[in-house]
């Protein structure tokens, strides 16, 4: 058991897992920034807490290394929002900072604008799950947000990391990091990193994702 466990440690730290019996670099990531006490987005959906820091932290500087091995990615639509209101894109699609497909999930019309790989969704997330590791073509899958978009693929298996970048401020009240009960199997903590004097990066193993309950099955 301990050589089981050992081999799932060594397969996260390298991005590493195992997919239909196969190695592959394919994860299904959460990477975000919190708060100490677990909110995204104080309660008027701003992030001006978070855009108080500079950059001396260095904790930037890990976003592009993070994107280079992703190929796919899913928000919601408050998530998509903000970006358009933040971003202007809609005006100007060459603001778009993202080259990968993009989809979003919805339950209502949502402003769109031509030439970008933009793709509305709602329902049931499996399906479009699926689709998107056929996108990312062996590259992550990441979910940028909401929580509860997160929370509706955990509900399903197919979360396997959780990546936070953790801001030194409390908010008391805003949108929930991820809105579920998540106790038995806790998750797996593969790495903290302390990054200057205001933020610190845990990564943790979501132990009934997809990746990971296959990883864990004794190897032939």
């Amino acid at each position: 058991m301990q050589t089981v466990r050992n081999q799932r440690e060594r397969r996260f730290r390298q991005g590493v897992s195992a997919v239909d019996g196969m190695l592959t670099s394919m994860s299904t990531q959460y990477y975000t920034a919190s708060s100490i006490d677990g909110f995204i987005a104080d309660p008027d959906n701003s992030l001006e807490w978070l855009f108080q820091f500079s950059e001396e932290s260095g904790i930037e500087d890990q976003f592009p290394n993070f994107m280079e091995q992703v190929g796919a990615m899913a928000m919601g639509s408050t998530t998509y929002e903000w970006v358009a209101d933040h971003t202007g894109f809609l005006a100007d699609p060459t603001k778009w900072e993202y080259t990968i497909p993009t989809w979003v999930f919805s339950s209502r019309e949502l402003p769109r604008v031509d030439g970008l790989d933009i793709r509305f969704v709602s329902g049931d997330v499996a399906p479009t799950h699926s689709e998107m590791v056929q996108a990312a073509d062996g590259k992550n899958v990441w979910l940028v947000g909401g929580g509860d978009l997160v929370g509706q693929f955990h509900d399903q298996g197919l979360l396997d990391e959780v990546i936070i970048s953790v801001a030194s401020v409390f908010l008391g009240a805003g949108a929930p990091l991820l809105p579920r009960k998540i106790v038995t199997p806790p998750l797996q903590l593969i790495e903290a990193t302390a990054y200057g004097a205001d933020f610190a990066m845990l990564r943790y193993a979501v132990r009934n994702g997809s990746a990971l309950a296959k990883a864990e099955q004794p190897e032939a």
